[in-house]
């Protein structure tokens, strides 16, 4: 990669960076910890992985982490697996993220938006009692520290009451959204044996109601160990026969009690996307996650008592955990219940009209599709509050960040914008936001604080301006402590530290420039590697994506028995579109032009779709494994792709081939 330094698309002002959180956090920590004072981000984040005990000590003291009882030192072991951190402290997690009801009891907590683009506030006083009225209903049906407490539930306030009074007892909440089929959930929860299911009859989306009364009712059979079963008529249906009502528990004006835990109990349980078996069933902590979050959050985002964050999600995604977690800083967060281009392409903008939100969170698919779709949005809408766009699930290509600039710089607006990285392993990011830092196109601004990411290659030797192996060489307070049902660790141990011993490999191609920026190339276990030459996914995709006539792609590299090496692109066409050899032609100039004669696909094949995770991402693995002849049975979970009947379409190209 080049190393010269083409000028940014952003810079922020001296203004802004003097106001940011993290800079008057580097001030403090510099009077009080011993940062550097000066130099900037680079300075803080070499302190912050170069001293990890003072760095989250300091964190602590600066969010005011309210310890029950105090701890021995910051990280105990600091080994990969099993790191510990904070021995001996208690806390709790709701407690922290409904603090501001002291100093802000009448304003909004929450900002609920569905379809119909009405908001619905949910102040920070009503959203405590709830949650200390359903608090005290949990105890006294039995559900003690440790118990598993599940979701089948959209993006609406009641999961989040939900989520905060389990935390409050010392439970494990553990969710998935409503628009997975049964066999997905029970894949999910049948692992970790919840003891409580809180469930919707259905949900709306794209206009039509969904009535999910069947699959709640298998739900019910499949999971024996549930105590009690909590019904949400969002469609206004009668509650089941032995099923509790969502209202009677949530109505008394009663104080919560937390109970405080140790730093590293289970909050909750997230799972990966289990394209090729069983999902993997994540447990994060408590405490790993406040401190990991409040960084994240109140220092990376900048988000404050004064701000409003709306990130588009489902309580599927890890996205919605992290959203939940805008509560942490005081933040009023916003809740959209919908699809995401329903009734227009433009919904999601039209929320962050609509609620006033400062910092708009959504996928790179969904800012190209509007690009695609000639959506101007603050041309059209009022978007006056919204100072940064951030974006995630995929890379954001370079034509999606030109976007963006120049749709908001035409009204005047000063516009930051976000491209971040991260894991449902984490539930954090690695790399992105940082409000002090220039933007460049196509990159992530940095590392995050108190996260030593590397690239490396093969022989663990770190490289700059190369593309290598993401990787991170110390803990981060929100690693899983464990997976669910892992007794000896080794599943957790083979998923990230099989190649490197004791450092953290996530799978993600990265490159790291000398200017300190990091860009995304996509997952290393499908990378595409011609004549020794590796090259990420994503760069494919961006390139040929840009063509109108092409809806979504997927490249797929497939070593052969002879040695040989295949490597396809399925392309999804848009409507009225038809790949002929004007389009071929185009298809293939473009790659060669904008990437490398290496990147051109030995074939192009039209496919009826490209298929998906439950949580949006392409999978390349399974389709690999379908064109290397693995039965479908053998190369995926079908319970985790969006529409399996897609992959039938792979499978039968492969038998043709062989």
């Amino acid at each position: 990669m080049s190393t010269d330094r083409p000028q940014p698309l952003w810079q922020p002002d001296p203004q802004r960076v003097a106001q940011a959180r993290i800079t008057r956090f580097q001030s403090w920590a510099a009077e009080h910890h011993g940062a550097p004072a000066d130099g900037g981000y680079p300075a803080l984040h070499r302190w912050s992985v170069d001293e990890p005990d003072t760095f989250w000590k300091a964190v602590t003291e600066w969010f005011d982490v309210r310890f029950s009882a105090p701890y021995a030192r910051v990280l105990g072991d600091r080994a990969m697996p099993g790191a510990q951190w904070f021995p001996g402290a208690t806390l709790n997690y709701a407690e922290h993220a409904l603090r501001a009801t002291d100093t802000r009891a009448d304003e909004p907590a929450l900002l609920y938006v569905d379809e119909t683009h009405e908001t619905v506030p949910v102040t920070w006083a009503a959203l405590r009692r709830q949650v200390g009225s359903l608090a005290a209903e949990l105890r006294a049906r039995g559900v003690r520290p440790g118990d598993r407490v599940s979701g089948y539930l959209p993006n609406i306030p009641q999961a989040v009451v939900a989520l905060l009074a389990t935390a409050a007892v010392g439970g494990v909440w553990t969710s998935c959204a409503p628009d997975f089929g049964a066999r997905s959930v029970l894949d999910r929860f049948q692992q970790v044996e919840p003891v409580v299911l809180f469930t919707v009859d259905g949900y709306r989306y794209g206009g039509k109601e969904h009535d999910r009364r069947d699959t709640v009712a298998e739900l019910r059979r499949e999971l024996p160990t549930l105590r009690a079963v909590v019904h949400i008529p969002l469609l206004g249906t009668e509650a089941p026969e032995g099923t509790l009502d969502w209202s009677a528990l949530t109505a008394a004006d009663t104080e919560p009690v937390f109970e405080q835990v140790p730093f590293d109990h289970p909050l909750w349980v997230l799972y990966s996307s289990g394209t090729t078996g069983l999902p993997k069933a994540i447990v994060q902590s408590q405490g790993g996650i406040l401190v990991e979050h409040l960084k994240q959050l109140g220092l990376h985002c900048d988000l404050g008592p004064e701000d409003r964050f709306f990130w588009y999600t489902s309580t599927g995604w890890m996205m919605w955990n992290f959203l939940v977690s805008g509560l942490l800083t005081g933040t009023t967060v916003v809740l959209y219940d919908g699809s995401p281009g329903f009734p227009a392409t433009d919904a999601q903008w039209r929320v962050a009209e609509r609620t006033g939100a400062t910092l708009f969170g959504t996928s790179a698919a969904y800012v190209m599709a509007c690009r695609k779709a000639d959506v101007h949005p603050a041309r059209d809408l009022d978007l006056s509050r919204v100072q940064c766009v951030a974006t995630t699930g995929s890379p954001l290509p370079p034509d999606g960040f030109r976007w963006l600039h120049d749709e908001f710089a035409e009204s005047g607006a000063d516009l930051w914008i976000a491209s971040v990285s991260g894991g449902t392993d984490v539930c954090s990011c690695f790399a992105g936001a940082v409000p002090t830092l220039p933007v460049h196109i196509g990159e992530l601004q940095a590392p995050c604080l108190g996260t030593d990411l590397q690239a490396w290659d093969p022989h663990g030797n770190p490289v700059t301006d190369e593309v290598g192996e993401l990787v991170v060489t110390n803990p981060m307070p929100s690693m899983p402590i464990r997976f669910w049902n892992d007794p000896d660790g080794s599943r957790y141990h083979d998923s990230y530290f099989d190649t490197y011993p004791g450092v953290w490999r996530h799978g993600d191609w990265i490159t790291v420039t000398s200017r300190g920026s990091v860009v995304i190339h996509g997952r290393s276990d499908s990378t595409l590697n011609r004549q020794g030459v590796r090259m990420g996914s994503a760069d494919i995709y961006e390139a040929v994506e840009r063509l109108p006539e092409i809806r979504e792609s997927l490249v797929i590299g497939v070593e052969q028995p002879d040695g040989g090496y295949w490597m396809p692109l399925f392309v999804h066409l848009a409507p009225g579109s038809t790949l002929d050899d004007t389009l071929l032609d185009r298809i293939k100039r473009t790659i060669r032009e904008q990437l490398s004669p290496r990147h051109v696909p030995d074939e192009v094949i039209e496919v009826p779709g490209i298929p998906h995770t439950l949580t949006g991402k392409r999978i390349e693995v399974p389709v690999k494994r379908l064109l290397q002849g693995t039965p479908l049975d053998k190369a995926v979970n079908p319970g985790s792709i969006d529409n399996l009947d897609l992959l039938h379409f792979y499978e039968e190209l492969a038998r043709k081939r062989s």
